[in-house]
């Protein structure tokens, strides 16, 4: 850390904090990420500087720069690229009612969407997507961020005590326990994108069984008319319940009202390369294969390292039966943390799982009540 100053602490979650600094080399600010390691096993070290490695392959206009890594004192440093126009959630916020011009919303997800597709294409889940994680730079540039970080706490004990974050954008399949691809990256693209045309989550709801209960039924408010049939087509296809269904992220870039926009963002030799990779990407008719259901205990499980495939087992062929048990949730504010955040104590399997499983995702872990488990 000798080489960059310390500025201010800018965000603190499960993967641990994220640092504002000024490079004493060329003082330009990067917002470093510091990572508790020092409890970590061996392997989980070493599946922890894949991820670094992971991410230092991800060089593309709309993706947060990585720009080194090192170890200190117990501690894991990623050193990335700062950019100064804050989130996409932030952005929404503050909005306050005013909805944002489709020029600016199409301009807004085309990039997110090429970003993407650089995921998808390395065979790479993101398994995070949500508008916090989406970044503008100063000029308004919008780059996705902040994918694998979260997975490397998972078995810190110091920071996997508590569920932090609220799970708006969980697709059908990752409720319902089923096998699962990128397919569910693309329902959360779906989740920024109506984020983006209404200011608010596509699925609400006052406790978590009931917000599970609307994913898996696919039930959220219409977009208004005020934005063009195109898009809110789009939006319909992002959110179909069946994840053959939904289109992959180039079928998506490749329609005409998106297609038009792209040689913005990208050079036209990259432009022309990518149309050449997606032509001949296209996918033939048939069913698209999907992964087997992953247990994502491990933190190489965003970057689609082969986990363990978890069986179908009698508990889990139960679930459904279970979701017409009542299900007592509790509402608590996590310390340190803005927002309603969801504690399981849980008598119901449905919901107990559910929450278990989205907590998993965070690289976290749930605590229950003694009293009922």
């Amino acid at each position: 850390m000798d080489k960059y100053e310390r500025l201010k602490k800018i965000g603190e979650g499960s993967f641990g904090k994220a640092i504002l600094v000024k490079s004493r080399t060329d003082s330009r600010q990067y917002v470093i990420k510091e990572i508790g390691i020092s409890r970590m096993s061996n392997k989980e070290r070493q599946e922890s500087r894949k991820e670094v490695a992971v991410l230092a392959n991800m060089s593309h206009p709309n993706i947060v720069q990585y720009k080194e890594s090192f170890e200190e004192s117990g501690c894991l440093y990623i050193v990335m690229a700062y950019c100064e126009g804050g989130d996409l959630f932030k952005k929404i916020n503050n909005q306050r009612g005013t909805l944002f011009p489709e020029e600016q919303i199409l301009d807004w997800f085309v990039q997110i969407c090429l970003a993407l597709k650089h995921v998808h294409d390395r065979k790479i889940l993101h398994r995070d997507i949500k508008s916090q994680n989406i970044f503008l730079t100063k000029d308004g540039t919008i780059q996705l961020g902040d994918f694998g970080i979260a997975r490397v706490l998972n078995s810190t004990v110091e920071l996997a005590r508590t569920c932090i974050g609220t799970p708006y954008y969980l697709s059908p399949e990752i409720c319902e326990n089923k096998p699962y691809n990128n397919k569910s990256d693309i329902w959360a693209l779906g989740c920024v994108l109506y984020e983006m045309c209404t200011l608010k989550h596509a699925f609400e709801a006052g406790n978590m069984k009931n917000l599970v209960l609307k994913i898996i039924r696919g039930s959220y408010p219409p977009v208004s008319v005020h934005y063009s049939q195109d898009l809110r087509s789009l939006l319909a296809q992002l959110f179909k319940r069946n994840p053959r269904e939904r289109p992959s992220v180039s079928v998506i870039l490749d329609k005409p009202f998106l297609a038009r926009r792209i040689h913005k963002f990208l050079s036209p030799q990259v432009t022309h390369d990518n149309r050449l990779v997606w032509q001949s990407k296209r996918p033939a008719p048939g069913p698209i294969p999907i992964s087997p259901a992953q247990k994502i205990t491990k933190p190489a499980a965003k970057y689609g390292v082969p986990l363990t495939v978890r069986r179908p087992s009698d508990a889990i062929r139960k679930v459904s039966d279970a979701v017409k048990k009542p299900v007592k949730l509790k509402q608590v504010r996590t310390k340190g943390n803005k927002g309603m955040y969801f504690i399981g104590y849980s008598t119901s399997m449905f919901c107990s799982y559910i929450i278990t499983q989205y907590v998993r995702m965070l690289g976290g872990a749930l605590v229950y009540h003694s009293d009922i488990c």
